[in-house]
C-alpha cells in the first residue's frame, strides 16, 4: 500500500472515529490498528502495542509530566496563586494595576506551572470578580485573563514544550530555556495591549483602583514562593544541575512544603490535588500511549519521510513551507486542543521543517505560540470557556472572544518577531551549550 493511502486512510478513519464521539486516545489507537495489521499478524501486533504502551509509562523523561501537573494543582489549591495576584494588583499602585497584575500573576504562575487552562482557572477565579467589581470593562477583564493563561505555555516549565520535545526528540532543557525570552517579551506585549486599550477605550479602565495596600509580610509571602519555585526549575536546568525530570521532582516537593507551611494547603486540598493529577494523567497517559502507537505506524509506513520528499519536489522556498505549516496549525488549532494536535500532526510535519533547514528548538517556540493562539480561538478555544465559566451571567462568550482578539494580535506579532529575530529563542540555549 502506498504511503499516501496509509496517511490519508489513517487521517480519515481518525476523523470518523472522533466525529462518532470516541475519546481521542481510543480513536488514535483504533485508527492505528488496521494499518498495523497490514504489516504484522495479530499476535505480533499485540506485542508491538504492549511494548509501545509500556514504553510510555516507564519513560524517565515522561515522569516530569505528572510532577509538573501535581505542582500546578498544589498551587491552584493553595493561596500561592491568589496571593501573587493580590500583590501584583495591590502592591503595585498604578492606573490599570488589576489588569497588569493579572498579566504579571499569570506570568509568575507560568514560571511554576505548565498548563494554560490551570493558569486561567487559578488566576481568573480570583482576578475576574475583582476586576469587574473595580469597574474594568468586561471585555478587557475577560480577554486579559483568557490570554494571560497562555503565558503558562511559553514560560518554562511548559507541558506543550515537554510533549514537543518528546515527539520531535530534541532537548527539553533547551526548549524550556528557549521559551524564557519570548515569554518575557509576550508578557510585555500583553501589558502594552492594556496600555493601548486604555488609550482607545478609557472607560474600560478605572482612574483609580480602590484597593487596600498590602503589608510587607503579605508582599513577601506572595512573591517569595513563586520566585523560589521558578528559580529552582529554571536555574537547575539552565546550569545543568538537574534534568527537567529531576527539576520537576525537586520543584514539586518544594511546592508541597511551601503550600503546607505558608500557602494554607490542608488535607482536603492535598487529596484534591492528587485526585486531579491522577485524572489528568489517566487521560494524558492514554493519549501519550495512543499517540506513540500512531506515530509508530506512520513511521513504519514511512509516511513522514515520503511526505517530506513529495513536498520538496514542489521546490517551494523554505519561508513558504514555514508559512504553510504555521497557517495549517492556526486553522487546525480552531478545532483541536494543543496536546491532540501535537501527537497527531507533529510526527509527519517536523521532518519537513528540519529538512528545509529550520532549527527544531526555534520551531518549537513558534509551534508553542500557535498552540497559545489555538486555546483562544473558537470553537474549541479552551481558555475562552474557562473564563466564561468563571464570569457572571452578563459576560457572555462573545465578550471573552472579542476581549481576546487584541492579545491574539500580540501573539501573531511575536511570531513575526521570531521569524526576523530567531536569536530571541536561540540565544540562551546556545549560551548554555
Amino acid at each position: 500500500m502506498e504511503w499516501y493511502h496509509v496517511g490519508g486512510g489513517l487521517l480519515a478513519l481518525l476523523m470518523v472515529l472522533i466525529s462518532l464521539g470516541l475519546p481521542l486516545p481510543f480513536a488514535l489507537a483504533a485508527a492505528s490498528l488496521p494499518f498495523l495489521w497490514l504489516i504484522q499478524d495479530f499476535s505480533t501486533s499485540l506485542i508491538s502495542v504492549e511494548l509501545k504502551i509500556w514504553g510510555v509509562w516507564v519513560d524517565y523523561i515522561l515522569l516530569a509530566v505528572p510532577l509538573f501537573v501535581f505542582l500546578g494543582e498544589l498551587i491552584a489549591r493553595s493561596t500561592i496563586g491568589p496571593n501573587l495576584y493580590r500583590f501584583m494588583h495591590q502592591g503595585v499602585r498604578v492606573r490599570g494595576s488589576a489588569a497588569y497584575g493579572s498579566i504579571g500573576a499569570c506570568a509568575g504562575f507560568g514560571a511554576v506551572c505548565g498548563s494554560s487552562m490551570v493558569g486561567s482557572l487559578t488566576i481568573g477565579g480570583v482576578a475576574l470578580p475583582e476586576m469587574l467589581k473595580l469597574g474594568y470593562g468586561k471585555r478587557l477583564s475577560a480577554g486579559v485573563l483568557a490570554a494571560g493563561g497562555t503565558l503558562s505555555v511559553l514560560i518554562p516549565p511548559s507541558l506543550i514544550l515537554l510533549f514537543y520535545g518528546i515527539v520531535v526528540d530534541v532537548s527539553i532543557g533547551d526548549l524550556f530555556i528557549a521559551g524564557i525570552i519570548p515569554g518575557l517579551a509576550l508578557t510585555t506585549m500583553f501589558a502594552l495591549v492594556v496600555v493601548v486599550w486604555g488609550i482607545f477605550s478609557p472607560s474600560s479602565i478605572p482612574k483609580v483602583d480602590k484597593a487596600l495596600r498590602l503589608p510587607l509580610f503579605e508582599i513577601l509571602s506572595a512573591v517569595l514562593p513563586v520566585l523560589v519555585i521558578g528559580l529552582v526549575i529554571t536555574v537547575s536546568i539552565y546550569a545543568g544541575i538537574a534534568t527537567p525530570t529531576e527539576a520537576a521532582a525537586i520543584a514539586a516537593f518544594l511546592t508541597f512544603l511551601i503550600a503546607v507551611t505558608v500557602g494554607g494547603l490542608r488535607w482536603e486540598g492535598l487529596k484534591g490535588a492528587l485526585m486531579a493529577t491522577m485524572r489528568t494523567m489517566g487521560y494524558l497517559g492514554l493519549l501519550l500511549s495512543a499517540g506513540t502507537l500512531f506515530g509508530f505506524v506512520l513511521t513504519y509506513h514511512r509516511v513522514p519521510q515520503q511526505f517530506t520528499e513529495a513536498f520538496l519536489t514542489l521546490e517551494l522556498a523554505p519561508y513558504m513551507v514555514l508559512a504553510m505549516v504555521i497557517a495549517f496549525y492556526l486553522i487546525v488549532g480552531m478545532f483541536l486542543e494543543p496536546v491532540s494536535i501535537t501527537f497527531i500532526t507533529l510526527p509527519t510535519l517536523f521532518p519537513l521543517i528540519s529538512t528545509v533547514g529550520y532549527d527544531l528548538i526555534w520551531f518549537g517556540i513558534i509551534y508553542t505560540i500557535t498552540m497559545e493562539i489555538a486555546v483562544l480561538t473558537p470553537p474549541v478555544g479552551l481558555n475562552l470557556y474557562v473564563i466564561q465559566g468563571l464570569a457572571p451571567k452578563d459576560v457572555d462568550l462573545k465578550d471573552v472572544i472579542l476581549g481576546s482578539l487584541p492579545f491574539i494580535g500580540a501573539l501573531a506579532i511575536l511570531i513575526v518577531l521570531l521569524l526576523f529575530f530567531p536569536q530571541m529563542a536561540l540565544f540562551l540555549p546556545e549560551l548554555a551549550s
